[in-house]
C-alpha cells in the first residue's frame, strides 16, 4: 500500500467516513485542472468547496465536471489600474 493509500485509510477512520465514498482520482484530476488552468492555490481550496457541495447534496460527478470546465477555460479578467498618488506623466 502507497503512503498516499494509508493516508487516505487513516484520514476516513478519523472523520468517521466510508473509504469507498472516496473518489480520488476525480479529486486528483480536478486539483490537477485547477492548478494548471487557474492557479495552484487553488487546487485545494477548489477540493474543498466541492465537498461542502458535496455534503450538501451536490453529485460529486457532476459538480466535478462544471469546476473542470470553468477551470480548463478560465481566463481571469484583467486588472484595472485604480487612482494610484502622483501621475506618472506630467501635463503641465
Amino acid at each position: 500500500m502507497s503512503v498516499l493509500e494509508e493516508w487516505i485509510d487513516a484520514t476516513c477512520r478519523e472523520l468517521g467516513l466510508e473509504r469507498g465514498d472516496i473518489d480520488q482520482s476525480l479529486i486528483l484530476d480536478l486539483a490537477r485542472d485547477v492548478a494548471h488552468g487557474v492557479a495552484r492555490p487553488g487546487a485545494p481550496l477548489t477540493a474543498y468547496l466541492l465537498g461542502l457541495a458535496v455534503g450538501r447534496g451536490a453529485p460529486a460527478r457532476d459538480a466535478a465536471a462544471r469546476l473542470t470546465e470553468m477551470a480548463e477555460g478560465w481566463k481571469p479578467e484583467p486588472e484595472v489600474p485604480g487612482p494610484a498618488g502622483e501621475p506618472v506623466l506630467d501635463d503641465a
